[in-house]
């Protein structure tokens, strides 16, 4: 079990932000304030052989097993023993698929004290997308739905390019795009256009990081009640919450199971939602 000693425990420390694309931005400001830690972003550090968003190198793992392995490589790199590493992804969203979903997590780990805790935050707010154009016409429509050009944009000849070189990237200017697909469309009579989700040349998504970074302080505050280590959270729903109307168990959650990871200490906590009683509409017997 690990000694615990509150700030103390960061204050003053190195702490180590696994990027390339700017995250410390996002991600510094409030941990500085916070933890009263000193950031590290490591010189030559590449994020790009951890997965790209332009397909071009696949991601080794799931979303948070890719940001341990980009964290932990930037560990041994410099040598430290705290970090944090940030790893989106973006998908159509799962109950409204016409919508495209933005999910972050913000992973941090101590190994002086075998900490991890995960931020997270999840949104539609984002420009997530991609087209095919043949025409110019065609680019500065998809450009303004874009957010262009406080948002950067990709191009290269189709979706699965076999040259890997006529990817460009980071394109965030109308000079720029107008000439890199006027090119692209005198080579191979269209190109395809994707929205630049890097951090850096994204602002929107550079807010949800943000927002993952504040998840993962709420987490660090919420302490073991039996030991006092952060990221006292939950593990586990279970469903029974019951209908206002007839009373029968729904599938909303009823209770939930707080766990420490250092002592292993749980805790069962009713309606963490601050809900009593389930809408008539989410019932299985009042909305069949």
């Amino acid at each position: 079990m690990s000694q615990w000693t509150g700030k103390l425990a960061f204050e003053n420390r190195v702490l180590v932000i696994a990027t390339m694309h700017r995250k410390e931005e996002a991600i510094a400001p409030p941990l500085q304030a916070e933890l009263g830690v000193q950031i590290h972003v490591p010189e030559h550090f590449n994020s790009d052989r951890f997965g790209t968003f332009t397909r071009d190198i696949d991601r080794p793992a799931n979303q948070l097993e890719t940001a341990r392995l980009k964290l932990r490589h930037a560990l041994e790199l410099t040598g430290k023993d705290l970090g944090i590493a940030s790893e989106g992804s973006f998908g159509p969203h799962p109950v409204l698929p016409m919508l495209p979903l933005n999910r972050e997590l913000v992973v941090l780990i101590d190994q002086a004290h075998h900490l991890e805790l995960v931020g997270e935050a999840t949104s539609t707010d984002t420009n997530y997308s991609h087209a095919t154009v043949k025409t110019l016409e065609d680019v500065q429509a998809f450009a303004k739905k874009a957010r262009f050009p406080s948002h950067g944009l990709v191009a290269m000849p189709s979706a699965e390019p076999e040259d890997k070189g006529l990817i460009h990237k980071g394109i965030t200017s109308e000079a720029d795009l107008l000439e890199t697909v006027a090119r692209l469309l005198s080579q191979f009579g269209q190109a395809h256009l994707e929205t630049d989700m890097r951090a850096m040349v994204n602002p929107t998504r550079m807010q949800a990081i943000a927002q993952a970074t504040q998840d993962l302080l709420h987490k660090l505050k919420q302490t073991c009640p039996n030991c006092g280590y952060p990221g006292f959270e939950m593990s586990d729903r279970k469903p029974g919450l019951p209908c206002s109307l007839c009373g029968l168990p729904t599938d909303l959650t009823l209770t939930a199971i707080y766990h420490c990871q250092n002592c292993g200490y749980e805790d069962t906590v009713s309606h963490p939602d601050g809900i009593t009683a389930a809408d008539p509409s989410q019932c299985p017997f009042c909305n069949p």
